[in-house]
């Protein structure tokens, strides 16, 4: 199948199949006699493998490890459960983050008394003077809001 009708059957857009296979996730196709990519349903499960990672917000070099157990199952998948159990350690550091940044905003929202003026603005004010209040602040790290 051409890379068009593997794009469709999987639901993704044709440059990242592209993009997957630059990144070596997915093998570089066969080509026709006319230099059209040639795609086997071997590529579109394998496609669809990595859609399914990546909507569980794992990330390329997550995929790359889960990939490389798939393509040896013969292989230990102990590791995979490490993996699994590190992205959802990531997951929950992310919820609590986002728990704190909620908790920021909702401070701000409870800053406008009444619809008014921009120069009266306690939204505004708060975040102009105060910033972000070092105790609701989120801890450091590399996937904050606006990191």
């Amino acid at each position: 199948m051409r890379i068009g009708e593997l794009a469709r059957r999987s639901d993704t857009a044709v440059e990242t199949v592209r993009y997957y296979e630059r990144e070596g996730l997915l093998p570089a196709a066969a080509r026709s006699e006319g230099n059209y990519r040639d795609y086997g349903e071997a590529a579109l499960a394998r496609l669809k493998f990595i859609r399914h990672c990546r909507a569980l917000d794992l990330s390329l070099a997550e995929i790359r490890e889960l990939l490389a157990v798939r393509d040896a199952p013969r292989a230990s998948c102990a590791g995979v459960t490490g993996l699994i159990e590190s992205h959802l350690a990531h997951v929950e550091q992310r919820i609590a983050e986002l728990q704190q940044l909620r908790g920021q905003l909702e401070v701000l929202r409870e800053s406008c008394t009444a619809p008014g003026e921009g120069a009266q603005c306690g939204i505004l004010a708060r975040l102009e003077h105060e910033g972000t209040p070092a105790a609701a602040a989120p801890p450091p790290g590399p996937l904050g809001h606006l990191r």
